[in-house]
Order: C-alpha cells, then sequence, then structure tokens
C-alpha cells in the first residue's frame, strides 16, 4: 500500500490503509488539532530527530485495561514500603525532558525531538496531557507521560533512575484511572516489560470500540 503524503489541511486517510508494520503517513505537523484528531483516530507521531514526520496506526494494538495492571509480590512490598513519593502533573516538562535525555545518554535513538517535545507540552498545556512522577528526597527519579482525550490515555514514554520508579509510576497511573473509569492505556507498541505488567494485544475492531467509546 503507498504511504500517504500530508498536506496542511487537518486530515488523515483511512486507518485501514496503514502498512503492515503500521505506517500511515508522513509529513504534515504537530499542531494540536492535527494531534488530537491523530490520537482520537488511533494515529500517533514517531520518527527520529532530523526525519520527516511519521504517523502509525499499528493492528493489533497493544493496550493496558487500568482494572488488569498485575502487580508482582515483590512490587507490592516495594509499594508498601512507601520510599517512593508519587505525584500527577507536577512536572510534565521534567518527565519529557528526562525521557528524552536518559535515551540519549545511553546512545539510543529518541523521537523525542525539541519539535516533538514542545508540540506535547503544548497539549499539556491546553489539558490533553497527563505526566506522573516518582521522587526520592524531592529529586525526581523516575516517571512517565503521555496524552489524555476523554477516557482514554496514550502512553509515550517513560524513564527511571532508580529501581522501579518507573514500574510504581504506571501502577499508580492504572489505579488512578481505573478510579476515574478510563478505557485504556494505549501503550501503542508491545515491549516484555508491558506485557508482565498487563498489557495485551486486541484487534482492531476491539480497539477502535473503545476508542470511540472512551472519547465521546
Amino acid at each position: 500500500m503507498p504511504v500517504f503524503k500530508l498536506t496542511k489541511d487537518i486530515i488523515f486517510p483511512p486507518t485501514e490503509l496503514s502498512e503492515e508494520d503500521g505506517l500511515l503517513a508522513v509529513g504534515g505537523d504537530l499542531s494540536l488539532d492535527r494531534l488530537l484528531l491523530a490520537y482520537c483516530n488511533g494515529i500517533f507521531p514517531w520518527y527520529n530527530e532530523g526525519e520527516p514526520i511519521l504517523w502509525w496506526c499499528p493492528k493489533p494494538r497493544f493496550i493496558i485495561i487500568p482494572d488488569e495492571v498485575k502487580i508482582s509480590k515483590s512490587m507490592k512490598k516495594v509499594i508498601k514500603k512507601n520510599e517512593l513519593k508519587v505525584t500527577f502533573n507536577r512536572d510534565f516538562e521534567g518527565v519529557i525532558s528526562n525521557c528524552k535525555n536518559t535515551r540519549e545518554s545511553n546512545n539510543e535513538e529518541t523521537w523525542i525531538s525539541n519539535d516533538m517535545k514542545n508540540a506535547y507540552i503544548n497539549l499539556f498545556n491546553h489539558g490533553y496531557g497527563m505526566s506522573v512522577e516518582t521522587y526520592i528526597d524531592e529529586e525526581l527519579v523516575g516517571g512517565l507521560y503521555g496524552v489524555k482525550i476523554g477516557k482514554c490515555f496514550f502512553g509515550e514514554s517513560m524513564f527511571t533512575k532508580t529501581s522501579n520508579a518507573s514500574k510504581i509510576a504506571l501502577i499508580k497511573l492504572a489505579e488512578r484511572l481505573r478510579d476515574e473509569n478510563f478505557i485504556f492505556i494505549d501503550c501503542q507498541m508491545h515491549t516484555d516489560h508491558l506485557e508482565s505488567m498487563g498489557g495485551k494485544y486486541v484487534d482492531w475492531d476491539t480497539y477502535t470500540y473503545l476508542l470511540n467509546k472512551g472519547i465521546q
């Protein structure tokens, strides 16, 4: 199938036209309206710095149902010690900066370019971003951030500087989203780590049903 080139118009091609690897379109911009339209249709940007913007819609989709997050016995003991302080939306910019810097420090490619960083801070400033922070003695040691629309949360990235900091952030996020009746956490891509914490694949029809239910 062809990969569609976006114009200045805030539109996307039908999601059923994405490639087998999930690639749907190239180009466009990271404006607020385009990002919101993308996420409301199960599309997200993911590209390396210096490359054109790539838009993805992988199928099936890997998600976590907030009420189904798995907490191991050892993790329950760690949480019970209460050594990590957890906050929400206290330092969105700090979390996204650490996600970017941690990958760069490990010589890993990062999709969190300065343009991406600014775009997601803009989403946060308009009420569509969410972060979870974990602290030890007021030092930010882990966290995650993503996009929230309606009752759907779309995870973007996480980081950790100490054992279990990002895991605890994810667990506390799931608990909060469960209490607020969120439908799912869209993990976008599979990782063994997320699978161990309750992530699972759902087919595209199931995903779009849950998505449409959540963003209403």
